[in-house]
């Protein structure tokens, strides 16, 4: 007898299985098999996050650790990239354009820094988000933790940058003569805000960054777009009532949550009327915040969710 009839023999006499006809998630349900990778629970990712939170601190040290780690001045740049940018802002809208006549040198080098402070910490938060799955596939690939960690420890190590410049801001602020006051404490709750919304926002642009690499080459233009948007380097208002725009212009620009968090900043350190007159705080201004805060911090973190055994496959 041929090798194949005897292969037919043994089949044709095999017993029937009780698993044929079943289906893979049959068979899973049945034998309490589950997905590898498969996305958990919102809650238990949640916990699994908190887990892992040293993780995440760490990680964030690292990555600020390294930054700089190939320069001679090291972590001096923290604090001098922002300044640096201050002062041509300063050269460029400030002198050459006349925007700090309107509240004299001594209110308007604070009002600037101070905007550019608060806005490269929403920028560089955005720009490390969008990379931070693209950019770390080998770690991604090679262990199991929340995907969620890397763009939350990214907005940590921007977080944790800003502090660093907060103490230059305070001596630049004292040096133009704008005493500590309560209204400073308010900073506390302002970053608590700030860093929400920045973390949520890093969470929807790493899940779009992992499909389409080269969001991370748009994004710089549509940063600068939303910088010139927000009022950093001069009365957003002030400027745009000059110019007789409409009132839902002013209105839709003056909410938006960079300016938000650039006019709350502001108006809690500098001290002046010639300052306030031009900080654009609109109405509801905590309550602006506390929603921007919930609406992306919360959203980003379920859309993040909602694709988390998709990240580093493909």
């Amino acid at each position: 007898m041929s090798e194949t009839t005897h292969d037919s023999a043994v089949a044709m006499s095999a017993p029937p299985s009780p698993d044929d006809g079943l289906s893979a998630a049959e068979l899973a349900q049945k034998y309490g098999l589950s997905m590898s990778g498969a996305r958990p629970g919102l809650a238990e990712y949640a916990r699994q996050l908190w887990d892992r939170r040293h993780f995440i601190v760490a990680f964030s040290r690292a990555k600020l650790t390294a930054q700089y780690s190939q320069a001679k001045l090291g972590q001096v740049w923290q604090v001098a990239t922002p300044l640096l940018n201050a002062a041509v802002y300063f050269l460029i809208f400030g002198l050459l354009m006349g925007q700090s006549k309107g509240m004299g040198i001594k209110t308007y080098i604070p009002f600037l820094v101070t905007g550019v402070f608060v806005f490269t910490f929403t920028q560089s938060s955005a720009m490390s988000g969008v990379r931070s799955i693209s950019g770390n596939l080998g770690l991604v690939r090679a262990l199991h933790f929340p995907r969620a960690a890397l763009p939350i420890s990214f907005a940590l190590q921007q977080l944790q940058q800003l502090l660093f410049s907060m103490s230059v801001l305070f001596a630049l602020l004292l040096g133009f003569g704008h005493m500590p006051r309560f209204s400073w404490l308010l900073i506390v709750p302002i970053l608590v805000l700030q860093f929400v919304f920045n973390t949520g926002l890093a969470m929807v642009l790493a899940r779009l960054g992992s499909k389409t690499p080269d969001l991370a080459q748009l994004l710089p233009f549509i940063l600068r777009t939303w910088m010139y948007a927000s009022g950093v380097m001069y009365s957003l208002v002030g400027n745009l009532k000059k110019q007789h725009a409409p009132g839902w212009l002013i209105d839709v620009l003056s909410a938006n949550p960079a300016a938000v968090f650039i006019n709350l900043m502001r108006n809690s350190l500098i001290t002046g009327h010639a300052a306030h007159k031009h900080i654009d705080m609109p109405p509801h201004v905590w309550a602006l915040a506390v929603g921007w805060a919930v609406l992306i911090g919360i959203g980003g973190f379920v859309f993040f969710w909602k694709a988390e055994e998709q990240y580093g496959r493909g």
